[in-house]
């Protein structure tokens, strides 16, 4: 039997980005988002344009969902089949880290944690499952927002609210984080929500490797960070090798 078409998942990627975007999208925002070359995504945006499942807006050259399609929704994939895929990857990442691990996606410009995992130990925890955390301040967060164009259109131009003084607050400088955070492929928070807590995530990727949602550890600052407060390379890897086995399950092809 022949395998799937990979430009066809990759269409399929774009309506869906487009679908949840709460505005229009440029070729370059696209790109990112899905980690394509611009000159892939400008032909898939061009096709789909012929065939008017996207329009494309003559003003400011970005695009939207074309009529036919506004129906799509505004969500690929349902909260519970990414909880569902994800939950034994999530319990074996809490064994090997001895951290409690989140897993979340976007939802009106915040974070929604849909399972959370405690920390293996006989500590007091509290079930962080449906709780609403800030974008910016949270490594799932700044995950999110680093591969997914339209949420990060949801946090405006203004000054973000500080929750520590380590807190990144400055949209220019929450960019130039982001950027950073699409070249490694994870991200870290380090005291920005909570004093004495840091966090390290990454992003958990579906078919036609749209960023679906993330999946990270939290814990204490000295053990999820080295001696120079720079995050653990071993823990790092724990995360990134869990976010590409539920990516895995869920059908990206990229890993």
């Amino acid at each position: 039997m022949p395998g799937p078409v990979q430009s066809i998942q990759r269409g399929a990627a774009i309506l869906r980005l487009l679908a949840r975007s709460s505005g229009r999208l440029g070729v370059g925002e696209i790109a990112t988002s899905l980690g394509l070359p611009r000159g892939t995504a400008h032909g898939l945006l061009r096709t789909l344009q012929l065939v008017g499942f996207v329009e494309q807006d003559d003003a400011t050259g970005k695009y939207q969902l074309g009529a036919a399609l506004l129906h799509l929704g505004t969500s690929y994939l349902d909260v519970n089949e990414l909880r569902s895929r994800a939950i034994n990857w999530a319990d074996a990442l809490a064994a090997r880290s001895c951290e409690s691990v989140k897993i979340g996606t976007v939802l009106d410009g915040q974070v929604l944690v849909v399972h959370h995992v405690f920390r293996p130990d006989d500590s007091l925890q509290t079930l962080d499952v449906g709780s609403l955390l800030p974008m910016h301040a949270t490594a799932l967060g700044k995950v999110l927002l680093a591969f997914d164009s339209g949420a990060a259109a949801t946090l405006g131009n203004g000054p973000l609210d500080a929750f520590t003084r380590r807190t990144i607050v400055a949209p220019k400088a929450l960019a130039r984080a982001l950027a950073a955070i699409r070249e490694v492929g994870w991200a870290a928070s380090v005291e920005e929500m909570t004093v004495g807590e840091a966090a390290i995530a990454a992003p958990i990727r579906g078919h036609g490797g749209l960023v679906v949602g993330a999946i990270g550890i939290t814990g204490a600052v000295e053990r999820v960070c080295d001696a120079k407060g720079q995050p653990n390379t071993t823990l790092v890897t724990f995360v990134r090798d869990a976010a590409r086995a539920v990516s895995r399950d869920l059908g990206a092809s990229r890993w």
